[in-house]
């Protein structure tokens, strides 16, 4: 008889936040950010008076973004033609700033918008995520779990240090 064994790797924090349990009682996670309220953690890449980009705090990959408007933005649609230019260019700026920092093989940068698609935040996002051909671990190929490689104050201070790139 062949016996099935499972191993964990155990993060309460992710299990508690997913349940809704650790989640900052706000009214959106990223204008919180935006607002610098001191019970939201706060991973600022970078800012301009209009967009900010940080990290994605249960990252797929060491430099997991989010771009995002300032101004409370919920749909896609409610953006002004200005709006979605300002955060396409910074997107593609900030696919040069992990390509630097990272060197990825390919990136998935993507929109969920509303919660059948996925969507946990009711504020306009835009999510990149770096990519690699030997990413799958062993950790991955046995139970699904990722394993992230470095902490997101390595991650926040390497890609603040060419952040300037985002200028």
């Amino acid at each position: 008889m062949i016996k099935k064994f499972r191993s964990y790797i155990c993060v309460p924090s992710k299990g508690n936040y997913a349940r809704g349990e650790n989640r900052p009682k706000v009214d959106c996670i990223l204008c919180s950010i935006a607002e610098r309220n001191p019970e939201v953690q706060q991973k600022i890449v970078y800012e301009n008076k209009d967009y900010m980009v940080v990290l994605n705090i249960y990252p797929y990959n060491p430099g997991h973004l989010l771009i995002f408007p300032i101004r409370h933005v919920e749909d896609f649609e409610e953006l002004s033609s200005e709006e979605v230019s300002g955060l396409f260019l910074l997107t593609q700026k900030s696919v040069r700033l992990l390509k630097e920092v990272y060197h990825p093989h390919g990136f998935n940068i993507g929109v969920n918008q509303g919660e059948a698609a996925g969507a946990s935040v009711k504020h306009f996002h835009i999510q990149v995520v770096p990519r690699y051909h030997s990413e799958i671990g062993f950790m991955e190929t046995i139970n699904g779990t990722r394993v992230v490689v470095e902490t997101l104050d390595e991650t926040l201070r390497k890609l603040r240090s060419k952040a300037s790139i985002l200028d």
